[in-house]
């Protein structure tokens, strides 16, 4: 069974796809439905490290004796990575980082991004505190429940 749908009105949903930012729209007129799709394509250059730098970032700042030290996902202020993904640190590459070590952060700010089926997801603070370690590396890959930094 063919369908005809005017040209016209097919190139004007086409510029709104493109000019909204849209992946697909789709449209249903009785029993007659239309979807235009589009693949969107994201290129992330990250820089060859040397191999050593694949161990993660961890820089100690001044904590007390009962702050656990073996086991990073043991810390009490351990923020866990919610899924499957690559984590970045910046919003873009050469961009400055949405935290370092040191930085004092509020509940609910941005600490980084996971890319997970080709959308980034922001990971924000769970509570306020200062950040003292990182545990990934730029452009990492990350699994689900992996520690990816502490805040105390």
């Amino acid at each position: 069974m063919s369908l005809s749908f005017d040209p016209e009105a097919l190139r004007v949903l086409a510029e709104l796809i493109n000019k909204t930012g849209l992946s697909e729209i789709e449209l249903v007129e009785g029993d007659r439905r239309l979807r235009l799709a589009r693949e969107i394509t994201q290129v992330h250059t990250v820089a060859a490290a040397p191999a050593m730098a694949a161990t993660p970032i961890s820089v100690s700042l001044p904590v007390s004796a009962d702050t656990p030290k073996a086991d990073p996902a043991r810390h009490p202020g351990v923020v866990k990575s919610p899924m499957v993904g690559v984590a970045y640190l910046a919003a873009e590459p050469g961009a400055a980082p949405y935290v370092t070590i040191g930085q004092s952060v509020d509940a609910g700010a941005t600490l980084l991004l996971i890319e997970a089926m080709k959308t980034f997801n922001q990971i924000k603070a769970p509570k306020s505190g200062i950040v003292t370690q990182i545990l990934v590396q730029p452009g990492a890959p990350v699994e689900f429940d992996e520690p990816l930094l502490i805040i105390e």
